[in-house]
C-alpha cells in the first residue's frame, strides 16, 4: 500500500497543477490572448495609417505640388543589433517578438507621418499665402463683363495706328472709377515716369507674379506700400498713350507678360470666365 500510495503521489505532483501554478498559467492564458488582441489591433491600425500615407502622398502633396515620401523610408526597418533579444527563450516568443516588432513599425511610421503632416501645415500655409498673393480678380468692377475693350495679344493701336503687341486687358470705364489691386503684394512703382503708360502703379506680388495699372487720373498708393487684394489703389483716367479713359493692366510672371484672363478665377463663374475668355480673343482695336 506504501507503495501505490508514492505511485499515487508522483503521479499527483506531476500532473495535478497547484493553487499557484493554475494562477500561473490562468495569467499566460490571460496575457497570451491580449497580445492576440493586441496583434489584431494592430493589423487594424497598419490599415488605417496605411490609407493614410496614401491619401498624403496621393492627394495632400499632389495638391501642394510636394514630392511623395519614397516607400524605402515609409517602410524603413531598424537595423543593428537584435532589438528583440530579451524576448526570446519564453514559451510565446514568436508571438511576442512579432507582436513588438508590428507596434515598433507602426511607431516609426506615425513619426515619419506626423513629420510629414507638418510639412503639409507648412506648405499650406505657404500655398494661402501665394493664393492671396497671385494676382486674381479684374483691376475694375465689370460684373457685367461689358467693360472688357481689348484682350491680350496683336492689335491694331488706336494712335500709332500699326498693328502692335498688346501685352494686356484694357477695362473702359468713365474717368474717376476706383482701380484695385488684384492682389495682396507691395507697391514698386507710382509715378508717371514711363513713357506711353501715363500715370500708372506696379505691384509685386511674390512668387515671380508682378501687376501694372495705367493711365489712372489719380494715383492712390506710394512705392513701398503694403496692399490687399481689392485695396484701391487709384483712379481710371486718360493719361499718357490713351485714346479713352480705360484701364491697361498687365500681368508679368517671372518678367515675362502672361494673358490677364487666366488669373480671374476669384472673380468669375465658369460661365463667365468662358464668356470673359471669349470676348478677349475678339481682334479689337486697343485703347493705347
Amino acid at each position: 500500500s506504501m507503495f501505490f500510495g508514492m505511485v499515487f503521489f508522483a503521479i499527483a505532483y506531476y500532473t495535478i497543477d497547484s493553487p499557484k501554478e493554475k494562477l500561473l498559467k490562468q495569467e499566460n492564458a490571460k496575457l497570451i490572448a491580449q497580445y492576440k488582441l493586441l496583434n489584431r489591433q494592430l493589423d487594424e491600425v497598419a490599415g488605417v495609417l496605411d490609407e493614410i500615407q496614401y491619401r498624403d502622398d496621393n492627394i495632400y502633396r499632389v495638391i501642394f505640388e510636394a514630392d511623395p515620401i519614397p516607400n524605402e523610408i515609409r517602410k524603413a526597418g531598424f537595423g543593428g543589433v537584435n532589438r528583440y533579444k530579451n524576448l526570446e527563450g519564453y514559451s510565446n516568443s514568436d508571438l511576442m517578438i512579432e507582436t513588438s516588432k508590428k507596434l515598433d513599425k507602426i511607431t516609426k511610421q506615425l513619426y515619419i507621418q506626423s513629420k510629414s503632416f507638418d510639412d503639409v501645415v507648412k506648405m499650406a500655409k505657404e500655398k494661402e499665402k501665394m493664393l492671396a498673393a497671385i494676382p486674381a480678380i479684374q483691376p475694375v468692377q465689370n460684373k457685367d463683363l461689358k467693360r472688357l475693350a481689348s484682350g491680350y495679344g496683336y492689335r491694331m493701336h488706336p494712335i500709332l495706328k500699326y498693328r502692335k503687341f498688346h501685352a494686356g486687358m484694357d477695362f473702359t470705364a468713365p474717368t474717376g472709377t476706383p482701380i484695385y489691386a488684384t492682389g495682396e503684394g507691395t507697391v514698386i512703382q507710382a509715378d508717371a515716369a514711363a513713357s506711353g503708360y501715363g500715370k500708372h502703379v506696379r505691384i509685386d506680388h511674390g512668387y515671380g507674379y508682378v501687376s501694372l495699372y495705367a493711365h489712372m487720373s489719380k494715383i492712390a498708393v506710394k512705392p513701398g506700400q503694403k496692399v490687399k487684394r481689392g485695396d484701391i489703389i487709384g483712379y481710371v483716367g486718360n493719361t499718357g498713350l490713351s485714346a479713352g479713359p480705360h484701364c491697361h493692366y498687365e500681368v508679368r510672371k517671372n518678367g515675362e507678360p502672361v494673358n490677364p484672363v487666366n488669373y480671374y478665377f476669384n472673380d468669375l463663374t465658369p460661365e463667365e470666365y468662358e464668356k470673359m475668355s471669349h470676348l478677349s480673343e475678339a481682334p479689337t482695336q486697343s485703347l493705347d
